[in-house]
């Protein structure tokens, strides 16, 4: 592991929040040891109102005593502080697309695929069309590479992380047919490569638990 001194790093998340787990990805792909503290959303612990303050939500990066939040800016923490296994390349216009879509992702894709599954429309012409077209976004965008930044895992990958794990277990539980081979071949090839990467593999939440988890909440 490449660093600059022995550090003490802590995380605050959610086990079943995309977000949090954006987190657990990266630190495990640098190999970075950490802590891992589980929070209860409804009933905020006095470090999570400690650490974000603004809001008061997960994930937080506790390094060295010092916070840092919201789960695209941790990522590039972590890159920048731990350089081994770079999730962003070093050539400026890539690392510049890389943040764009990461951004799309949180901005645009990610809520039209969640609105669809899980919204007050959910399930709605309207809301799966407009997941269908966030999808055909990265299905243009990763054309035939293996991942979004090429042969590795990098910062796109795990900003969709959603999309290449949580999106499966959602549109089952909605009955949708969103993210499937025969309409998104290429995104659907990244997911599975994505999935059973040995790394990531081993970081995702179980399935089945994050199937009761949201079976449990889902709109009726």
């Amino acid at each position: 592991m490449a660093s600059t001194n022995q550090e003490e790093v802590r995380l605050l998340g959610k086990w079943a929040s995309p977000f949090s787990n954006r987190i657990d990805l990266a630190l495990k792909l640098k190999g970075v040891p950490y802590k891992y503290s589980e929070e209860n959303l409804p009933i905020k612990s006095e470090d999570l109102l400690k650490y974000n303050p603004v809001y008061k939500k997960v994930p937080v990066l506790v390094h060295n005593g010092n916070p840092i939040a919201e789960s695209l800016i941790i990522l590039e923490y972590i890159d920048e502080t731990w350089t081994n296994n770079s999730l962003l390349s070093q050539d400026p216009y890539e690392r510049g697309l890389a943040r764009f879509w990461a951004k799309t992702l949180d901005d645009k894709i990610l809520p039209a695929l969640w609105n669809a599954c899980r919204g007050d429309e959910k399930g709605s012409n309207k809301a799966v069309e407009e997941a269908s077209e966030a999808l055909k976004l990265l299905e243009d965008e990763i054309k035939d590479k293996r991942f979004f930044g090429g042969e590795t895992i990098g910062l796109v990958d795990i900003a969709a992380s959603f999309i290449g794990y949580w999106v499966d277990i959602l549109q089952e539980i909605a009955g949708l047919e969103l993210l499937t081979i025969e309409k998104f071949p290429k995104v659907f090839k990244w997911s599975q490569e994505f999935i059973n990467h040995p790394v990531i593999k081993q970081g995702l939440p179980p399935r089945d638990e994050l199937f009761a988890f949201f079976n449990a909440s889902a709109p009726k």
